[in-house]
């Protein structure tokens, strides 16, 4: 049996292939590269604790165990891969720009399908349950919150976390290993040598698990018709989710960076925490400023090139006025709000308000961070969105 605390491919594999029965197909994209890259930058540049190495470990275990039980499922229900996913409504931005509230939002519309935490967590059917009734995953999810939110009451203040609540598919393209694991750990290497990597089967892996949750769905009686996504993920993919997603509209939110930088900073550092007990708040700082900057300027880039598919929300607006935020967007996307679903909504900002429990506090200098930084590495972004926010 495998040391719980090493991270080395072929024993992650051999316990992944022993947690699902001894199924042996990861399917696509190719494994071996990306969890060679991965576990060698965790081995040598995250500065793990025990405890970090343990939790890291179990999480790629349990996702390897996860793409060999998708994989098993479309073999046996090749209808799967016959499920139509239509152009979704993707909300990105700058994480702690408001995305979450936007995305949770208008996911009181039944017109549209969502991905909750627990179905994040735990794609794939447990023994014991049928399609119909997911009751212990969703059982799993809640308690996997529980535990979040007593462990880690920074993090929640942050990011508001429920098990059913609508989440981020980006805990969908981890299972690729070629992802946002520098959330979770500080790996340089790694993510220059994702960033040197065509990453369209990342998307295409994503498409692939929508088509599975999508199935899921309608076994137990929930249809509708396009997927509201939301990652800040795809701000340095924008590319490639219009290319695998054509006819996707995307909702791009906007902040001040002298804001949202050193938030995320924050946020991250937490994150990393987690993982290891020597995280650099400074590198937290220029990782993730230098990171979101290059991010920015691609989705200009790509936005450049269709227009007609991007609309602005500016953070303080989704914060003051978010029924109002709405409303634009649905003229946007050329849909009626319905008054069931304007009526979900509002009872949703209602709940929404009352469960905010304590404040995130931070500075940019905390995170080798200054303003006037900030104001000059954002400089074209801050003309374009903030000082005179672009009109959709």
């Amino acid at each position: 049996m495998s040391n719980a605390t090493t991270l080395v491919p072929e024993e992650l594999i051999a316990d992944a292939r022993a947690a699902a029965g001894g199924l042996a197909d990861f399917g696509a994209p190719p494994l071996r590269p990306a969890l060679d890259r991965l576990c060698a930058a965790l081995d040598q540049e995250a500065k793990l604790s025990d405890t970090g190495r343990y939790l890291l470990r179990q999480k790629i275990v349990t996702q390897l165990t996860n793409r060999l039980r998708i994989e098993d499922y479309f073999a046996k229900h090749p209808e799967i891969a016959q499920e139509k996913i239509a152009a979704p409504i993707v909300i990105v931005g700058l994480p702690r720009t408001g995305t979450t509230k936007l995305h949770r939002l208008l996911s009181r519309d039944p017109r549209f399908y969502w991905m909750s935490f627990w179905e994040s967590q735990f794609p794939v059917p447990f023994d014991g349950e049928t399609l119909a009734e997911p009751t212990l995953r969703i059982q799993e999810g809640r308690a996997l919150c529980e535990l979040m939110t007593t462990a880690m009451p920074k993090l929640a203040a942050m990011h508001p976390m429920h098990a059913d609540e609508a989440d981020e598919e980006v805990m969908l393209t981890e299972h690729t290993m070629m992802s946002a694991y520098n959330a979770y750990a500080d790996i340089p290497g790694y993510m220059q040598w994702l960033d040197a990597q065509d990453q369209t089967p990342v998307y295409e892996f994503l498409r692939r698990g929508l088509q599975f949750l999508q199935w899921q769905k309608r076994q137990r009686g929930v249809t509708a018709e396009r997927w509201v996504l939301k990652a800040p993920h795809h701000l340095l993919r924008m590319h490639l989710l219009l290319k695998v997603f054509p006819g996707a509209q995307v909702i791009l939110t906007h902040r001040d960076p002298r804001q949202s930088i050193p938030s995320i900073s924050s946020f991250i550092h937490t994150l990393w925490c987690i993982y290891s007990e020597q995280a650099s708040a400074e590198r937290a700082g220029h990782e993730w400023s230098a990171l979101m900057r290059r991010a920015l300027d691609h989705t200009d880039a790509v936005r450049q090139t269709a227009p007609r598919q991007f609309f602005d929300v500016q953070f303080r607006d989704t914060v003051k006025r978010p029924m109002d935020v709405v409303r634009d967007i649905y003229a946007w996307l050329g849909l009626p709000l319905p008054a069931d679903a304007e009526q979900a909504m509002r009872a949703w900002l209602a709940a929404d308000e009352k469960s905010h429990q304590g404040g995130h506090q931070y500075t940019a200098e905390q995170f080798g961070l200054s303003d006037a930084q900030l104001d000059r590495d954002f400089a074209a972004y801050r003309e374009r969105h903030i000082d005179a926010p672009a009109t959709a």
